[in-house]
């Protein structure tokens, strides 16, 4: 089955306080009959120079967040002209307006949010404190998604996909690791999202966590069986291997030199492919492609180290 993908390029200013509720210690002042806008960008913008008329680049797509900069300014402004720019901000079709450090929101502020029925929230919490959470969960919610088949393993710190076609071995392999100390995160299904743009991270669904199909016997509940260390909620993608089963006509890489990528949004995940055959101990081969993978997040790839090594005795430099 092909993987599916999926893109969020907004998301409603309900699904955002629904979310955020509790994290933010948010309370909605007004506007709940308008939490249908959307909010189309995960960051929010701090208004200050919108305050003074300037909007050239006024970032209205976005959350915007009233500090006690820009509370103080309102406050100390005259009446009827914060009203005027405020008019001109809730006329770009904001989404919503959060106020930090748990302020009163001034009475032209009310005023303008009432009349342009514009969601407007309060949260205990410091300006800089709500941005850095406001954002991660933004984040969360924006990140592109894909659900791939595979199971998704913590091996010694290595987020390992292990795919393959169905009935060739991957939740055999699984449960041996497991049985060795490692985490299963995801069976079969792997959930996979992409975190600030770079990081790729798996999970699985809430109704499979934790549960292995076991052919032959059924299914299983891993944290019971081994223990609740056994089963992780997420991990980050660091490699990815593919089951085949082996043919004598079959390019098996002897060096590791020229190393394989998957692309998964648009970032290269190392890949190995290893053949599937009669004896081989398969758990303890990804259990060390895991561990070779480490140590080349840490600058050491063997391979390359054994070819240099190669040519320099070639050349006459080592005896």
């Amino acid at each position: 089955m092909k993987p599916t993908e999926k893109i969020i390029e907004s998301i409603s200013v309900r699904e955002f306080y629904e979310a955020c509720r509790d994290p933010l210690q948010l309370e909605l002042i007004c506007g709940e009959e308008s939490l249908d806008r959307i909010i189309r960008e995960k960051s929010l913008n701090r208004p200050a120079l919108a305050l003074t008329g300037y909007f050239r680049f006024f970032a209205n797509r976005r959350i915007q967040l009233f500090g006690a900069g820009e509370m103080g300014h309102i406050r100390d402004s005259d009446p009827e002209v914060i009203e005027k720019v405020l008019c001109q901000i809730a006329k770009k079709n904001i989404p919503c307006i959060l106020i930090s450090r748990n302020l009163a929101p001034t009475p032209v502020l009310l005023k303008v949010a009432k009349r342009f029925k514009i969601p407007l929230f309060r949260s205990t919490l410091k300006s800089k404190t709500l941005t850095t959470e406001a954002t991660l969960i933004l984040e969360e919610r924006f990140a592109p998604r894909k659900t791939i088949h595979g199971t998704l393993m913590d091996i010694r710190g290595i987020g390992t996909l292990l795919r393959g076609e169905s009935g060739i071995g991957k939740s055999e392999c699984a449960l041996a690791l497991i049985e060795r100390g490692f985490s299963l995160v995801a069976d079969d299904l792997t959930h996979l999202r992409l975190l600030r743009d770079h990081e790729v991270v798996g999970n699985s669904s809430e109704l499979s966590r934790g549960y292995m199909e076991c052919r032959g016997i059924g299914i299983i509940d891993v944290a019971k069986l081994f223990g609740v260390h056994s089963v992780r909620v997420e991990k980050r993608l660091d490699l990815v291997i593919t089951f085949v089963t082996w043919s004598p006509d079959i390019d098996e890489d002897r060096t590791g030199l020229d190393q394989d990528h998957m692309e998964i949004f648009g970032q290269k995940i190392p890949h190995s492919t290893i053949p599937i055959r009669p004896g081989r101990d398969m758990a303890r081969l990804v259990e060390v492609a895991a561990m070779v993978q480490a140590l080349r997040l840490l600058g050491h790839d063997a391979a390359k180290e054994f070819n240099e090594r190669l040519i320099r005795k070639m050349s006459g430099q080592i005896s």
